[in-house]
């Protein structure tokens, strides 16, 4: 796809967005805006911490907000209570403009409970499908063991992968729903497809790269160490 055509934005909560918010910049999530300048749609990623900040900028990059992909339930990426605090998401976002929020199905529920959104809101996927936003083609990849409905988005040889995978590690396990089984078949096998000159856009800035290759990421990354599941569990497993 023409560059001139693409659109993509990472955002920094905290630093991009939601300036104010502590807890934004305690998290430091990424946020992320894809879409095709041609036809003027855009689909955001995890629009957390300041929805109406995020439809302002969208809206001054002269593209119109139609859609949310949601990488997983968590309130620090959908909205919802978290450690005493109330951070504004999808249902905020909602309250703006009426779009689509694309969940895998695993997770449908999940994003309900913890987001107070209604089933209508939602749009539920299979591992392999496409969003399309104008031109632009979206791979929803199910990546579960952080989350049980854990999903990646590859468009334009980038991997937005959420939690799943960071520059660094990868998601805990140990949290409710969390698999390190699943974490080893989904970094292992799911995201074998993607390749290493693909760039990793993670889902929090932890590390002093905001993003790199696929290919860094193999070789440095210690979660590629284990080769095999009882290896990886001996590592991750409790």
């Amino acid at each position: 796809m023409d560059n001139d055509q693409f659109y993509f934005r990472q955002l920094l909560s905290g630093q991009d967005l939601g300036q104010d918010n502590q807890l934004a910049q305690q998290m430091v999530n990424f946020i992320y805006l894809i879409g095709d300048r041609t036809t003027g749609e855009a689909v955001v990623i995890d629009p957390a911490y300041d929805p109406q900040g995020i439809v302002d900028l969208v809206e001054a990059d002269g593209m119109k907000l139609t859609g949310v992909l949601a990488t997983h339930y968590h309130p620090d990426h959908v909205g919802g209570d978290m450690m005493g605090y109330s951070i504004a998401g999808v249902a905020d976002l909602l309250e703006i403009t009426s779009v689509p929020i694309h969940v895998q199905v695993e997770e449908a529920d999940l994003v309900q409970k913890v987001t107070g959104i209604e089933e209508t809101d939602l749009i539920t996927h299979s591992s392999g499908d496409k969003v399309q936003v104008g031109s632009v083609e979206i791979e929803l990849i199910h990546t579960p063991g952080h989350t049980p409905g854990s999903q990646c988005f590859f468009v334009d040889n980038k991997l937005v992968a959420g939690d799943t995978l960071f520059l660094d590690g990868c998601g805990r396990t140990d949290l409710p729903g969390g698999n390190p089984q699943d974490m080893y078949e989904s970094i292992t096998q799911r995201l074998a497809k993607i390749p290493d000159t693909a760039i990793l856009f993670p889902g929090h800035l932890y590390s002093p790269k905001s993003c790199q290759s696929m290919g860094d990421t193999r070789a440095n990354n210690y979660v590629y160490g284990p080769q095999t599941p009882k290896q990886w569990m001996a590592m991750f497993g409790s």
